[in-house]
């Protein structure tokens, strides 16, 4: 679909116009021109949507804006759900299904609005035990027990406790580690580019270097793209699902209007709903650390996202965005090549403190590589 805007009219700007309305963003279209037209309470009510769902605020209608919306039309009960191997459902029926059988004690996996094979076995074992029929569908009969039934006890966080475990299970050391390393756009696709410096070439760099860091601890480094590729985000995460990926890190510089804009940000999933990635949560925020005191860049602090990469991966994803193209003073940064070993270095060291859960820690910006060795050698002596 073509990217609306302000300005624009026609059927499809009726369309999401009418949905907005639904949502109780936009009052109900009050004549034929009003209902067609994308004008200035249109594009406010476009920004709030974004805002509460995690997506990128410009108040443009693209493809993810416009799934989200699409997503945002269903709810439980109004059609059957069931697990489509080469189209998977997806919609805000689904992540009230995953909540559900996550507060009843099943584990559906992140509440992420995707029904995916985790969410179907969860469905399967509810329907065994309350003797319905077991088809992995979330037809009316299963809706309307779900609906029946009240968990034990509420609130409490499952799927932290559920992630949690899975890292304590995996130990302290960072071999055998399976990491994907998503250097952003590539190919044809130069990302940002400013001055002849493009973001697809230096977030390829500092993936190689960050890949030879991981390598040499003992983690398996896997690259999500070559150096003339560039896959669309839902494969790079169909890519590091399918590889059994323990994490996620993709790579991006960002850009902005004002000159003056600068710093690092770190994101992880995590919606207006609630559904939030724990452990993504934490990952971004030992990176976020590492980086501002190490580089002098300034501190952005880690936010909630539902961007295809952190929403579709069933592992741990945080996606970084280190410096402002815009910014004359980290542009000079991010050339120079020692910057950027010592961002592959921060980077390390923050996934190995995420295993090492708190455990031998030092302060913020003192652990180096050097260190990280260390204790890998030490372990396995």
């Amino acid at each position: 679909m073509r990217v609306l805007r302000r300005g624009d009219g026609g059927p499809a700007v009726a369309e999401v116009r009418s949905t907005l309305a639904a949502l109780g963003l936009l009052p109900p279209a009050q004549g034929v021109l009003e209902s067609g037209q994308f004008d200035q309470g249109m594009e406010n009510a476009v920004r709030t949507f974004q805002q509460q769902r995690g997506l990128i605020t410009d108040g443009l209608i693209g493809p993810a804006t416009y799934r989200a919306l699409r997503d945002a039309t269903h709810q439980l009960g109004g059609r059957p759900l069931a697990y489509m191997v080469s189209a998977p459902i997806t919609g805000d029926d689904v992540v009230t299904l995953q909540e559900r059988l996550l507060e009843l004690g099943y584990d559906a996996g992140r509440p992420n609005g995707v029904f995916g094979a985790q969410t179907e076995a969860a469905l399967r074992n509810f329907q065994r035990d309350y003797g319905l029929t077991i088809d992995g569908i979330c037809g009316p009969e299963t809706v309307r027990a779900l609906r029946q039934l009240s968990p034990r006890a509420r609130g409490g966080r499952p799927v932290l406790l559920r992630e949690q475990e899975r890292v304590r299970r995996s130990g302290p050391r960072l071999r055998g580690k399976r990491i994907v390393i998503d250097p952003g756009h590539g190919g044809a696709d130069l990302g940002v580019s400013v001055r002849g410096v493009n973001e697809s070439d230096l977030m390829w760099d500092l993936a190689r270097r960050l890949e030879g860091r991981m390598v040499a601890t003992g983690m398996e480094a896997l690259l999500s793209r070559g150096p003339d590729q560039c896959p669309e985000e839902a494969d790079r995460a169909q890519f590091a699902n399918e590889a059994g990926a323990d994490l996620v890190l993709s790579l991006h510089c960002d850009a902005n209007r004002s000159p003056y804009a600068q710093g690092v940000a770190s994101f992880h999933f995590g919606t207006g709903n609630g559904a939030w990635s724990t452990l993504g949560e934490a990952m971004a925020g030992l990176i976020q650390r590492e980086l501002a005191m190490r580089t002098g860049l300034r501190d952005c602090g880690a936010h909630p996202k539902t961007w295809e990469m952190l929403r579709l991966t069933r592992c741990t994803a945080v996606r970084i965005e280190i410096g402002y193209l815009t910014n004359d003073d980290d542009r000079r940064r991010l050339s120079d090549p020692a910057f950027r070993d010592i961002v592959a270095e921060g980077i390390v060291v923050a996934v190995k403190r995420l295993y090492l859960l708190g455990e031998n820690d030092q302060p913020t910006g003192s652990f180096t590589f050097a260190d990280v060795l260390a204790h890998e050698l030490a372990k396995a002596e």
